[in-house]
């Protein structure tokens, strides 16, 4: 259960940040798509790494709709999903499978990068920035926070159009 919550909360912050960049370039964001987890180049500390994940970014307004979906290590599946604004607000998260969090913050970073909060409650248990790269092929997201249980991890994920 542990693992699956820590693999839930990376997926839904993996998500969150994916979206448009900004309301003026979304119709021209590279990361609105559908992308695929790497698991041989992402590393999980600590693991395992879920056997799967693919996270679909659409545009919504000045936002962005995210839905993740995988199997985790144990082979049990999560999905996640929310539509949320680059505005610094908090916005409400829709999770299966795990309890760490409940809503997330967008901010925009440039115009590559984007920085996610996770919370639960009113408490911050999770940070993410993604980056994606500049022939828009690669999304990177680097996680640290705390699981359900209060445990720490610290993952970098490599997502592929």
């Amino acid at each position: 259960m542990h693992t699956h919550c820590r693999t839930l909360a990376f997926g839904s912050v993996l998500a969150l940040l994916i979206g448009a960049v900004d309301s003026t370039a979304q119709t021209s964001d590279r990361a609105v798509g559908t992308w695929r987890l790497n698991v041989p180049k992402s590393k999980y500390a600590p693991g395992p790494p879920p056997k799967s994940m693919t996270v679909t970014y659409e545009t919504v307004g000045p936002g962005v709709r995210v839905v993740a979906k995988g199997l985790d290590g144990q082979g049990k599946p999560f999905s996640t999903q929310y539509t949320a604004n680059y505005d610094s607000k908090d916005y409400p998260i829709t999770v299966t499978g795990a309890t760490a969090y409940d809503t997330v913050v967008l901010m925009q970073i440039d115009a590559s990068a984007v920085e996610a909060t996770r919370k639960k409650g009113r408490k911050i248990v999770q940070t993410l920035t993604r980056v994606v790269s500049s022939d828009g092929k690669v999304l990177t997201m680097t996680m640290k926070g705390t699981d359900e249980k209060g445990q720490p991890y610290n993952s970098v994920a490599v997502f592929e159009k």
